[in-house]
């Protein structure tokens, strides 16, 4: 009976002890798991919706940097376009440049055609008055037949 009671007895705790669990400590701890589930859900959703945001931030991103390459491609042909236009600019700027400086030396040329032909005048009177002079055995004042001269020159 000793053993029997001692079953009994144990029985009774243990009967104890579900009722005060199921009475005072279930409730606390249900609350504890549930608090503790939200905290998960909530955690799930809060990287669910980080996750979420990323792909959008990432979707954002790559938007931008196509965005920023084709500007820089429309800056890159806008600046090579702008290149060739100044090298056509400055090719122009070289013909001109050199068509004036072939002018000029055109000009420059002639000036130094009719000094020339000038100087071969006065050396063709000059040797024609010499010319004379020794034909005629005498000596030609050349102050004196000036005009004489001048009409050499214009005929020559």
């Amino acid at each position: 009976m000793n053993i029997n009671l001692t079953l009994f007895a144990q029985a009774v705790v243990f009967a104890a002890f579900i009722w005060i669990t199921a009475r005072f400590i279930w409730p606390y701890m249900l609350r504890a798991i549930e608090a503790r589930q939200k905290t998960i859900a909530d955690g799930l959703a809060a990287a669910d919706e980080g996750r979420r945001a990323l792909e959008l931030s990432n979707k954002r991103a790559d938007e931008e940097v196509r965005k920023a390459r084709e500007r820089a491609a429309e800056l890159l042909s806008q600046a090579e376009k702008r290149a060739a236009q100044l090298i056509d600019e400055a090719k122009n700027a070289a013909k001109d440049e050199g068509n004036r400086e072939k002018a000029a030396a055109k000009a420059e040329i002639a000036q130094e055609v009719t000094r020339a032909r000038e100087q071969l005048r006065d050396q063709v009177a000059t040797l024609a008055v010499a010319g004379a002079e020794k034909i005629l055995r005498r000596e030609v004042d050349a102050k004196a037949h000036a005009d004489l001269l001048a009409t050499i020159r214009t005929q020559l």
